[in-house]
């Protein structure tokens, strides 16, 4: 009877800090690195008196951090109490509470009697995180292997997780982690489980209008248990690829959240999950994904992550501070943003209408360093391809600029000098189209977008450079479920998925 649900990590190319706020878009990839939730029963059977009792038990397994914690489960107020010693999880805490709460608002009374059976059987989940969220750089040096993706892939599926030593002896030791955003997926995995074990969504069909109603659903539960967990309302364009993959995002206005934030204590929380299941999402979700024979690559640089939140704060201090210089700022940003998803889309364009000569100069592209691209197109549709490859590169140059600017204003590390270097060196390399530093930037991995086989030739110019490709590729499905358990498939990608676009 388990339910096994997968939701994928995420990459923000475009929209860093502007998409925190309407009309902004940000393009958001979603890709192979994927969080799994396995969701069954405690108990097989109810004993004769089970269904008086108005507890349930709840077992949180987490076997790559070597944690298990145990809770009760209220099933009129939807609370928890911990009744052992671990670290608590809030992401996967408010998962269970508010799926449980959907479950309560959204069944009938008809329903109500086999869900509250269901319920208290009790639930078993274990959460599992692909190795692509979390940084393995220190154990392979320790190891004394090369800092290659071979390496990387020679790791068991689902390794135990290092912790960073924070400094400073009263800080808790952070997971090392690459950015993919591992809480979204986490929560969005555990939410979809969850709904679908409890008979709330149906994700086994992944077609029609009533599959995209189940998404909806899973969106809004994984949106405000995220947010809750988080103590704010981000902009969710994490958790939003999570539930629907890759694609060009604008955000929901924070009210739908924040409304019902402030009455949460004192509305039952059923009530509260049904008032915001019935407010007006208004985000908006555009087909996106790179044009063909293009791929994403990620390099982690080993200078450590940054605190995506704090960043985010320096930059409203700023906005607030100096209104105009920000508003100029955020509106050369938007257009850089626009025509590079521009250039994007009039790609895919040539690759649908002129496939063979699109295919050709992509090929013949992926071997040249940018200033010999020109060379390689003598006909007039592979000379206006070559000059939109251009169009895009112009682009990234243009937005890496105004966020480095950004980043001086505010007094944050947005691209870092150790950054800089390394965006314009991979920038320069044969086959290179951009690169880029992701979201909200600073230390963590980077980007690039590579032509055809070029990737290859990047992993090991990086390995040179003390910077360690990821395994991590665009993969534009969304949440799924899963056939069978990942572990005992050897499976880290989704594969054998029943999955979305």
């Amino acid at each position: 009877m388990a339910v096994i649900a997968s939701a994928p990590g995420k990459v923000l190319i475009t929209g860093g800090y502007l998409v925190l706020e309407r009309p902004n878009a940000g393009i958001v990839l979603s890709t192979n690195a994927r969080f799994y939730a396995i969701v069954k029963p405690i108990y097989d059977e109810l004993t004769p008196n089970s269904c008086l009792w108005s507890w349930t038990d709840l077992k949180l397994t987490s076997p790559q951090m070597g944690r298990e914690a145990i809770y009760k489960m209220s099933l009129k107020h939807f609370t928890l109490q911990c009744t052992s010693s671990e670290s608590r999880n809030p992401f996967v805490e408010y998962a269970v509470q508010y799926a449980v709460a959907a479950a309560y608002a959204t069944f009938g009374n008809d329903k109500k009697d086999a869900l509250q059976k269901l319920l208290l059987k009790g639930f078993d989940i274990t959460i599992l995180g692909g190795n692509d969220f979390y940084s393995y750089r220190n154990e392979i040096e320790a190891r004394g292997l090369p800092l290659t993706p071979e390496s990387l892939a020679s790791l068991p599926p689902f390794s135990s997780i290092t912790l960073n030593s924070s400094s400073g002896e009263s800080c808790k030791p952070e997971v090392a982690k690459t950015g993919l955003g591992s809480s979204a997926a986490m929560t969005t995995a555990v939410v979809a489980a969850l709904l679908n074990y409890l008979g709330v969504v149906n994700l086994s069909s992944s077609s029609g209008a009533q599959y995209q109603e189940n998404l909806d659903v899973v969106h809004i539960i994984a949106q405000m248990a995220h947010c809750i967990a988080q103590g704010k309302v981000g902009s969710g364009f994490d958790v939003s690829s999570a539930v629907y993959g890759s694609h060009r995002y604008v955000r929901f206005s924070p009210q739908v959240i924040s409304s019902a934030q402030s009455v949460i204590r004192a509305l039952p929380l059923e009530e509260v999950v049904s008032d915001v299941l019935k407010g007006k999402w208004d985000h908006e979700k555009t087909k996106f994904s790179l044009p063909p024979l293009m791929n994403l690559l990620l390099g982690e640089p080993g200078t450590g992550g940054s605190s995506t939140p704090s960043m985010v704060g320096a930059v409203k201090k700023w906005q607030k501070a100096d209104p105009q210089n920000s508003s100029n700022t955020w509106k050369q940003l938007s257009e850089a943003n626009t025509t590079l998803e521009a250039q994007l889309n009039l790609l895919s364009k040539f690759a649908e209408e002129y496939w063979e000569i699109y295919k050709g100069v992509i090929y013949n592209c992926s071997m040249y360093q940018s200033e010999k691209w020109r060379e390689q197109a003598s006909e007039t549709i592979s000379q206006e391809i070559v000059k939109t490859l251009f169009g895009a590169r112009d682009a990234m140059l243009n937005i890496r600029f105004h966020m480095r600017e950004m980043g001086k204003a505010a007094g944050i590390p947005i691209e870092p000098e150790s950054q800089t270097q390394l965006l314009d060196a991979t920038m320069n390399m044969p086959g290179v189209l951009l690169a880029g530093v992701p979201g909200a930037g600073g230390f963590d991995a980077v980007f690039a977008v590579t032509l055809g086989d070029s990737g290859q030739h990047l992993s090991k110019a990086w390995s040179s450079h003390n910077v360690l490709a990821l395994l991590v590729r665009e993969d534009p499905r969304g949440v799924s479920l899963e056939n069978a358990d990942p572990r005992t498939n050897q499976i880290t990608s989704g594969i054998s998925s029943i999955s979305i676009v």
